[in-house]
């Protein structure tokens, strides 16, 4: 019985020991994946500020706040629709409706 419990605690360390070196590779490779040491993308973005104009730098690609304020303008004109968000509001409603109704069935 004696032997049963070492073995047993035996393994369980093991699997703990596994678990916790599995968590440390799997972080290890999410840092890499996304990046983080990548020297490429260490500076990669770059902002400057003269006055009331700011203008930056994305991987390359320069950006003003001209062209972000025509961006904006050009969302606000299209009425940027978002086909799942009213589908969800819809459902919702439909949901409460529903629910609302069954509860008002049953108290009655």
């Amino acid at each position: 019985m004696k032997m049963f419990m070492v073995k047993s605690i035996c393994v369980a360390a093991l699997m703990l020991i596994s678990v916790l070196t599995g968590m440390q590779l799997a972080n290890n490779g999410i840092h890499k994946m996304k990046g983080y040491d990548d020297p490429n993308f260490q500076n990669a973005v770059s902002i400057q500020e003269s006055g009331n104009n700011i203008s930056s730098t994305f991987l390359g690609n320069d950006i003003s706040s001209h062209d972000i304020e025509a961006k904006k303008k050009k969302l606000e004109e299209i009425g940027a629709f978002n086909f799942f968000s009213s589908m969800g509001k819809k459902m919702s409603d439909g949901i409460s409706g529903a629910s609302k109704k069954l509860i008002k069935l049953i108290t009655e």
